[in-house]
């Protein structure tokens, strides 16, 4: 797959299957993650691959939030089967340094330029990837279990595996509705 091929039709699948990316391939999409956009060269990253007993963990500390929020049980049913969802789980955190011209925004933004190489350089090795965030992310309890400190945050669950499903076509979209010109 060309590269512009896979950036103007890239599209989450949320049904995916085993096996996840091993071997070459995981590596090919950890150091595709690593080579996002640097300013300063601060490598403001840190990725938690979950799989196998990896992925009970994360569960685990997603079903201790939703108890310590008092949730009901579908929540909490919902929270024990959410990494399940691919065989592999990256947990990426935007590891936020000190600087004096680097500010913490931008730091976040380099997290999340290194999740959306590690989903394309997935899906250009015949992988699927699904880019959630959502409540968890920002979750004290899973911010604690994870070593989420400070300024750093967790920028996405990025679910990786095979694709569990037919990709349905990305919808076009009319460039003049976001594209301004100076």
């Amino acid at each position: 797959m060309d590269a512009l091929s896979l950036l103007l039709n890239r599209r989450s699948l949320p049904k995916m299957t085993a096996p996840a990316p091993q071997g070459d391939a995981l590596e090919n999409i950890l150091r595709a993650g690593l080579r996002a956009p640097d300013h300063g060269a601060l490598t403001p990253w840190r990725l938690i691959v979950s799989e196998g007993e990896g992925l009970q963990k994360l569960a685990d500390i997603l079903v201790a939030a939703a108890t310590a929020d008092n949730a009901e049980e579908a929540v909490l049913e919902k929270a024990s089967k959410a990494p399940f969802r691919a065989p592999m789980v990256i947990t990426v955190v935007a590891k936020v340094q000190a600087s004096d011209k680097i500010p913490v925004i931008e730091q976040h933004i380099s997290a999340g330029c290194a999740a959306q190489a590690m989903q394309m350089a997935a899906v250009a090795q015949g992988f699927a990837g699904f880019w959630r965030t959502g409540s968890w992310a920002y979750h004290p309890v899973v911010r604690e279990a994870l070593g989420v400190e400070g300024d750093d945050m967790i920028v996405g669950f990025l679910y990786l595996g095979t694709p569990g499903c037919r990709e349905v076509k990305a919808p076009e979209r009319d460039l003049t509705q976001f594209v301004e010109y100076l």
